[in-house]
């Protein structure tokens, strides 16, 4: 399990946004000011993997604005994310879409982060890392459980509400929500207002 502790760095071919090709993607170097989302999936060209590839790209601005870089990672080459960004949407592509693609065509990176299947492919794992690399939240579905991208959003508004703050955030909260103290009499205070909303 990677909560708390430091992603594990990696150095590898990517084809960033604007469609080049780069030896030396490093992922501490591509970590925005507040952190980045590290995602992985399991094969380009294929059929639930663009669907949250498009809606991690849609929403590329929100994150930035949150001062968080997306980075997808598979195990396919970056040839292969080459073809499949310029392949139109309408005929099973993803188009050009606005964040770094990572190679692990050896596989290392899916294996560091515990998300390698049968030596294969990896799950759809994504990581919320922070500016000081820590990982402070993880989720891995299986190959045909889509993600919830709107989620990361949230979590990323809790994470950096907490990093600011210093209090915790309760089930369901959203971004303009009221947070918790961290103890008895925080927990106490906010359960005898916000109880009925849970």
């Amino acid at each position: 399990m990677l909560v708390t502790k430091k992603a594990p760095d990696f150095t590898a071919t990517a084809v960033l946004a604007d469609g080049s090709i780069v030896e030396d993607f490093n992922l501490y170097e591509n970590l925005g000011e507040k952190g980045a989302v590290l995602f992985f999936y399991p094969l380009d060209f294929t059929f639930v993997c663009p669907s949250e590839i498009i809606a991690f790209s849609h929403r590329a601005k929100e994150f930035r604005e949150r001062g968080i870089n997306i980075i997808g990672c598979s195990v396919d080459s970056q040839f292969s994310h080459f073809a499949w960004r310029e392949t139109p949407v309408n005929q099973g592509g993803i188009g050009r879409v606005d964040m770094p693609l990572v190679a692990d065509l050896n596989k290392q990176i899916a294996r560091d982060y515990d998300v390698l299947l049968n030596e294969s492919v990896a799950l759809r794992g994504s990581f919320l890392i922070d500016a000081d690399g820590t990982v402070r939240h993880a989720v891995i579905n299986d190959l045909p459980l889509g993600r919830n991208i709107d989620e990361m959003i949230r979590m990323v508004d809790t994470m950096l509400f907490t990093n600011e703050y210093g209090e915790v955030c309760p089930a369901g909260w959203q971004k303009g929500d009221e947070g918790m103290k961290a103890d008895t009499a925080g927990v106490a205070e906010y359960l005898a207002k916000h109880e009925n909303e849970l």
